[in-house]
């Protein structure tokens, strides 16, 4: 008779419900996060084609613009940074990527506030005007530019300053005028269509990025350990109980006499000794073994399906730890039989196994595995 409990299902079907419970919180975690993503890339692809300056904007300002000059976008709160160590920039290129997470609101070591002020971009130059002056940075004269990934902080180098400065802003409005920095120097130098050209590459990437919802979950699917209590894992905890216990019998077996032997040897003697016993020459020649075969059987192979999978757990999609194709798109029961970190649909990358064990979709990012002792190896099929 099949297990039920009081609404009269079977353990498969609560197995199913849990499942299909799980594979669509999982679902909306990863459409909501790809969504959030695709928004932003088409939000900056809007204001890459619309971002346009005035000259009428720099009315009020304590700037003097050239003829030519337009103000693109004014900021009112900066801080003017130097560096105090002699340091070399990157060159500046036009490299756009949404930041995932706002940098955190601190100033690294080895920078000072010197100042603070205005912010004004242009299309010739970044201005501060400062309570102490003013300090611009011309883009024709740029040598060096850089973002600190994780403070709001950007440094420039320019040919006619010895030392490093930059400018340092609010945490929540860094990411923009990092964007629109870009976006005029592109203009100076006569590139905003490669910065659209990124933008369209990134966005049409994404799409294909885009989560897929999930199969159904049926009853047909249950796998037996999901009638043991803590499933897969209590099952692989047993079957590796049950192969130590012969092992160890095997290594401890009474009715091997070398072993007895060996006891005996390493007993101190007592203080009246019986006389010895004579054994045959063989048997006291004959080197103690370390563990011997119980007659009748053989020492157990590695099965063709153990070696293919490198250590990987048994599955039907093939998946293992051998080598072959990296894995992008994993099949939807794949948390059925690895054990999936949360949140793994939103992952953005390739299969690997974490230093705890768990699978994560995050391979060859940086943060792959950040929270689950790094990356430990790649899945393959």
């Amino acid at each position: 008779m099949a297990r039920t409990d009081s609404t009269g299902s079977t353990w498969r079907y609560r197995w199913v419900h849990r499942q299909n419970e799980r594979r669509r919180r999982e679902f909306r975690s990863a459409d909501k996060a790809w969504r959030r993503r695709d928004d932003e890339l088409r939000r900056l692809r809007t204001l890459a084609e619309e971002f346009q300056g005035s000259a009428a904007a720099g009315a009020g300002l304590a700037l003097e613009l050239a003829p030519d000059e337009v103000v693109f976008w004014v900021l009112p709160a900066a801080q003017l940074v130097e560096v105090r160590h002699t340091t070399v920039l990157p060159a500046p290129d036009l490299t756009v990527a949404p930041a995932a997470a706002p940098p955190r609101p601190r100033r690294p070591d080895g920078v000072r506030v010197a100042d603070a002020g205005m912010a004004v971009i242009t299309n010739r130059r970044l201005v501060l005007l400062g309570g102490r002056g003013r300090r611009d940075w011309a883009y024709g004269r740029m040598t060096g530019l850089a973002h600190d990934p994780h403070a709001p902080v950007t440094l420039m180098q320019v040919l006619d300053r010895r030392r490093t400065s930059g400018l340092m802003l609010p945490a929540d409005v860094a990411a923009d005028f990092r964007f629109k920095l870009t976006l005029a120097f592109a203009d100076a130098i006569e590139q905003r269509g490669a910065v659209l050209d990124q933008l369209d590459e990134a966005i049409a990437e994404h799409a294909q990025l885009k989560p897929f919802r999930p199969q159904i979950a049926t009853p047909a699917q249950a796998q037996p350990f999901a009638f043991v209590p803590g499933g897969r894992r209590t099952v692989a905890v047993a079957a590796g109980i049950a192969l130590l216990v012969p092992a160890a019998l095997l290594d401890t077996d009474p009715a091997d006499p070398t072993g007895s032997e060996v006891a005996v040897a390493a007993t101190p003697a007592p203080t009246f000794v019986a006389p010895p016993v004579a054994l045959p020459a063989a048997q006291a020649k004959a080197p103690p073994a370390a563990s011997k075969p119980r007659r009748g059987t053989t020492a157990p192979t590695p099965t063709p399906a153990r070696e293919r999978l490198c250590g990987a757990p048994t599955n039907p999609m093939g998946y293992d730890f051998c080598g072959g194709e990296r894995i992008r798109r994993p099949a939807v029961e794949i948390c059925d039989w690895f054990d999936c970190v949360p949140e793994f649909w939103a992952g953005r990358g390739h299969l690997v196994q974490c230093g705890d064990g768990s699978v994560s979709l995050t391979g060859g990012r940086r943060d792959a595995c950040a929270r689950h002792d790094g990356v430990r190896r790649t899945v393959w099929r």
